[in-house]
């Protein structure tokens, strides 16, 4: 059996509290997963040359064709992000943008469920960080299950005395109920 969830960390901090907290999900969930940190991928900005019109398949020779095989064969997704300089960070972006790709012959990302988290200083730079990834992700028609948001992402911030540490387990272990089927989707990003 392949991976059931697919982690995305965009922070570019070694072992960040992102990481943590991202495979803080992926574990808790009990579920097959693979952890992947963007900033170790090669995965550039759309080019809008609407080459994966036909198959939905991006052409861009990155590292985002590959990413996308994994995503397609994931049924959960789990996505972490954080906000330098009032912003969502440009991994982030570009993963997202990067997801139109493949939806448009089928919706190859709907139905999939999906934890975000954000970290950064500001808590309204996150809200807005959240609401414009969700945004996205509407978009693609994925189910939301959940939604964190940490304060700073300080390396060297004992995450486990954190109160979102237990969010992020509460949220693997719902994540993997809505994946085995035994609850349904219930939280709407708009």
């Amino acid at each position: 059996m392949g991976i059931e969830i697919l982690g995305i960390s965009a922070s570019p901090i070694p072992n960040s509290n992102m990481d943590q907290l991202v495979l803080q999900v992926l574990q808790t969930s009990g579920l097959d997963y693979e952890f992947v940190k963007l900033s170790h991928l090669n995965v550039g900005p759309c080019r809008a040359c609407k080459a994966c019109r036909e198959d939905n398949i991006c052409k861009v020779a990155d590292d985002f064709p590959e990413l996308a095989i994994k995503l397609q064969a994931a049924k959960g997704l789990v996505i972490g992000g954080y906000t330098p300089s009032g912003v969502l960070d440009s991994f982030t972006k570009t993963f997202i943008e990067r997801l139109r790709s493949r939806r448009h012959l089928n919706g190859s990302t709907e139905q999939k469920y999906v934890v975000t988290i954000i970290s950064g200083l500001s808590k309204q730079t996150r809200e807005l960080a959240l609401k414009a990834i969700g945004k996205e992700l509407l978009m693609e028609n994925v189910q939301p299950v959940a939604q964190l948001n940490i304060d700073e992402n300080v390396p060297y911030l004992t995450m486990e005395d954190q109160p979102v540490w237990e969010m992020a387990a509460q949220s693997g272990k719902l994540l993997a109920q809505f994946i085995t089927e035994e609850i349904e989707c219930w939280l709407d990003y708009e």
